[in-house]
């Protein structure tokens, strides 16, 4: 028996009638604050190199996993062989530069082609706003996080933000940025934040949101005046 289905038997037992009472009672929706907190517990040892600890804490985001799987399968949905396949299968289909004739030189190369592979896929998933500007974002993604994917997403698509973002102002403070003085900015302004009783996560969240709409408000406007 291989390490990984030792574990899968472990979570099995600790989930039969006779097992653990709150292993019984967990949901998927209950373990969402588990999950957040080994992922941001890992993290943490990923900032410290700490290697000895990261792997302790890989143990814990994959346990995340194969209860969630374990969870699924009692319900007749999937289960963690099916999730292993399914990545499996995603990994070989978005690397045709390595699995398959297509040749990609950079790294540039590769996440454009991975773009264009998942744009694809996509066109098979939930039907969303034909005319939405922006793909859609994880809703449960942190502020900046999300604040991230929206700058990334305007930036590539060369949206208009006059009036919405103020560009000259992005380009100064980016001029000399590094991580060090990135990471001392933003600790200031949480703390700020702190010290005025404000809500930085839901700030940034709350900002990033209207500079989407604003956008996608004025394609609308834009569309209107030439139809």
């Amino acid at each position: 028996m291989t390490p990984i289905d030792e574990l899968r038997a472990t979570m099995r037992r600790l989930r039969a009638p006779d097992g653990c009472p709150w292993d019984q009672e967990q949901t998927h929706a209950s373990l969402v604050r588990c999950l957040i907190d080994e992922v941001s517990e890992l993290i943490e040892t990923i900032d410290r190199a700490d290697y000895p600890h990261m792997r302790e804490e890989l143990g814990d985001v994959l346990i995340q996993v194969v209860f969630h799987a374990g969870i699924a399968e009692e319900g007749g949905h999937f289960n963690f062989d099916d999730v292993a396949r399914d990545i499996n299968a995603k990994l070989v289909r978005r690397h045709p530069h390595v699995f398959g004739p297509a040749k990609l030189e950079t790294s540039a190369q590769v996440i454009s082609k991975w773009e264009e592979i998942k744009a694809m896929e996509k066109k098979n998933g939930p039907a969303r706003n034909p005319g939405a500007r922006f793909k859609e974002l994880p809703p449960r993604l942190p502020a900046l996080l999300f604040a991230e994917a929206v700058a990334k997403q305007i930036r590539q698509q060369e949206m208009p933000v006059a009036g919405i973002v103020d560009v000259a102002q992005v380009q100064k403070i980016a001029e000399g940025l590094d991580a060090a003085e990135l990471g001392r900015r933003l600790f200031e302004l949480a703390a700020a934040a702190r010290a005025r009783g404000l809500d930085a996560e839901s700030a940034l969240r709350l900002h990033t949101t209207k500079v989407m709409a604003d956008i996608e408000a004025t394609f609308v406007r834009v569309a209107t005046a030439t139809d």
